[in-house]
């Protein structure tokens, strides 16, 4: 009778100690790939930094077309600014111009385009 309280006792307390092992087991692997763990916080962190990169390039690109804006309002309109965008809007080019075609860049996201087998 003695055996089975103690061992009754030693099964108890070992199911005990199982159980908080699972459950810190459980709240361990959570904190490491949860929606919010320590995973997605690296994931997160990385976001940020592409878009912050892509930030600092669409400032960049913004200063630049305010600056070609400026060269086109009146009160210090640029001539070449002008003869530039009335050429490409008119598809003009005078009979002495070398003119080269270019075919346009494709978007980073879509495929580049090939030109036959």
């Amino acid at each position: 009778m003695v055996t089975r309280k103690r061992l009754r006792s030693i099964l108890t307390a070992l199911g005990l100690y199982v159980m908080a092992a699972l459950l810190i087991g459980y709240f361990g692997v959570n904190a490491f790939s949860g929606n919010r763990g320590l995973k997605a916080k690296q994931d997160i962190d990385q976001q940020m930094a592409a878009l912050s990169a892509e930030l600092g390039r669409l400032k960049l690109e913004r200063v630049q077309w305010q600056r070609r804006v400026a060269l086109l309002k009146a009160d210090n309109l640029d001539a070449d600014m002008l003869d530039e965008r009335a050429r490409a809007l008119l598809d003009y080019a005078h009979p002495h111009e070398l003119v080269q075609m270019l075919e346009p860049r494709p978007h980073p996201a879509e495929p580049a385009r090939s030109n036959g087998p």
